[in-house]
């Protein structure tokens, strides 16, 4: 199994809910909601073009210079492998015991 970083991560659930609407802005704005983070769009096209080079994304370009980026289905397949991997690791763990302040 391939790892991810968590930045790579996001951005592929990102374009995964984002459907056909994924393109640099709307995956910038949708992160910086979902994380409450600012995320500089040169930070997400660096993530963006290094997903693209693993094939876990492709891109393609609309007639008004936006590129929309797709997952592609080594990309889908991977996303699926984390989340069962996660759920394996989380599965059985105790209750964390929480310190009285």
């Amino acid at each position: 199994m391939k790892f991810l970083s968590r930045k790579e991560e996001l951005i592929l659930l990102t374009i995964w809910k984002l459907k056909n609407n994924a393109y640099g802005v709307t995956i910038r704005e949708q992160i910086a909601d979902s994380t409450g983070k600012y995320w500089s769009i040169g930070a997400v096209y660096d993530v963006l073009d290094r997903l693209v080079s693993k094939g876990y994304l492709y891109a393609e370009s609309s007639g008004k210079s936006k590129r929309f980026y797709f997952l592609t289905k080594k990309g889908h397949n991977l996303l699926l492998e984390i989340k069962s991997l996660e759920e394996s690791m989380w599965a059985d763990l105790p209750s964390p015991l929480l310190k009285k302040s």
